[in-house]
């Protein structure tokens, strides 16, 4: 477990499906182990529809507490279908 925050790259995840009913969810921890700087790739159905700005308010308010805890946190949104773009478009070198 981290010792800074008591926030960990796993406990984010499984908040994050829980709350954002997400179907791929990659948390990582880049502060080294201690638990204060994370990045996440957020991928939810929740997010149709909605605006960057909106997007990122949604994951924000779902993450409230954890992110008060930790100094960093950057995440990118997708709806599913994005996602398969985004996938896509890496299988074929494009990102």
């Amino acid at each position: 477990m981290a010792e800074g925050s008591g926030v960990t790259a796993e406990s984010l995840e499984q908040t994050i499906r829980e709350k954002l009913d997400a179907t791929h969810v990659t948390v990582v921890d880049n502060s080294g182990g201690c638990g204060q700087i994370f990045e996440a790739v957020i991928v939810s159905a929740q997010f149709e529809g909605k605006t960057s700005l909106a997007k990122s308010r949604l994951v924000n308010t779902a993450l409230k507490e954890e992110i008060a805890k930790v100094h960093a946190w950057s995440n990118k949104t997708y709806t599913p279908a994005q996602w398969e773009k985004v996938k896509g478009a890496e299988a074929a070198g494009g990102v």
